[in-house]
């Protein structure tokens, strides 16, 4: 029983009672943790799609990874506090709601996906040509990476629609 424990006095600190009680910062941090998503969602998608050879074409996988890779960690940082933030608010409530357990599990998805890239899949394609064919391994990364994102979003969405 540690963890429901834990977060009964996380919702409790006086950081997560200030974020419930105002009027103002819920949303505001609720909008900074969306804005930090769609950077994320949208880096992530940009190296995915190349990785299917469906845009940037003209560049290599490595020039790709290397210009969003700094704007995916950054934006991922501050996408982490800001929920972080978030379910302090309301960490008892949160920890019950199956959207959220779904999310946080695609996440640790996404994380798998990512690692597996970086550490094998990326070391074959990084050193290829704009020309060269990509092998079938980058391109499931693509597409899983693709359909987990897509997952976490809608989660996201809809742990607000749900008690």
């Amino acid at each position: 029983m540690f963890i429901p424990e834990f977060f009964s006095w996380l919702e409790n600190t006086s950081v997560a009672t200030e974020i419930r009680q105002s009027t103002w910062m819920f949303p505001t941090i609720e909008t900074v943790h969306v804005l930090a998503t769609v950077m994320v969602v949208g880096s992530v998608a940009m190296l995915d799609l190349r990785l299917l050879n469906l845009a940037y074409r003209d560049r290599t996988i490595r020039e790709v990874h290397e210009d969003i890779l700094p704007w995916t960690w950054a934006s991922f940082a501050v996408a982490a506090i800001a929920g972080g933030l978030l379910f302090s608010s309301s960490a008892t409530k949160y920890y019950h709601n199956v959207p959220f357990r779904m999310k946080m599990v695609l996440l640790v998805l996404v994380a798998i996906n990512a690692a597996f890239f970086e550490l094998g899949t990326y070391r074959r394609v990084s050193e290829s040509s704009r020309e060269s064919r990509i092998p079938m391994a980058a391109k499931i990364a693509g597409a899983v990476g693709i359909v987990l994102w897509i997952g976490v979003v809608a989660c996201g969405r809809w742990i607000g629609f749900t008690k």
